[in-house]
């Protein structure tokens, strides 16, 4: 409910708002980061091959941006993918992850006829970046071959919903 502003004689709308100091914002902008996370069905090394991996990321690159979500890094190993990107305004993260995982299953499946059963896992993991952060983000995609000579996919993505406090069955980790 918006206060009561009278309105004296005279005065259009207009006015009063520019005279009470009340004004429109002309656009609307944002500037949001996010991480996101999923691994192949049931974590199967589809992507062993990296020459078709990075197809992968180049064509998903594409069609992040066709979503008003560029991509500012992508990463990951045969069995999951990482991404950072600036969110859109216009789509839900639900939207651009789902466009991603279908448009790229598709894309595999006609690209390598050995992938003919390729699937993404059902779920994901989505955290926010902050700005300041971007650049560390982008080294830890970077090394994500070396970093999983040490912990696995599950390990990894347990600890980021430790770190960003979220509640999750432990059934679902990697379905």
């Amino acid at each position: 409910m918006s206060p009561h502003i009278p309105n004296p004689e005279g005065v259009s709308l207009r006015n009063k708002r520019y005279v009470l100091g009340i004004k429109n914002m002309a656009q609307s902008l944002s500037k949001i980061y996010i991480h996101i996370i999923f691994s192949t069905k049931n974590r199967f090394p589809f992507l062993q091959d990296e020459s078709l991996r990075a197809k992968l990321y180049a064509f998903m690159v594409g069609v992040s941006e066709k979503l008003d979500s560029p991509i500012i890094k992508i990463g990951g190993t045969s069995e999951h993918i990482h991404l950072i990107c600036k969110l859109s305004r216009n789509y839900s993260v639900a939207e651009i992850v789902r466009e991603l995982k279908r448009t790229s299953s598709k894309w595999i499946q006609d690209k390598a006829p050995l992938l003919k059963t390729f699937h993404w896992q059902n779920g994901y993991s989505v955290f926010s970046v902050s700005p300041s952060h971007i650049e560390s983000v982008k080294k830890y995609l970077e090394n994500q071959s070396e970093h999983h000579r040490k912990i696995s996919f599950q390990e990894e993505v347990r600890k980021f919903l430790k770190k960003y406090g979220i509640k999750y069955d432990e059934r679902y980790i990697g379905d």
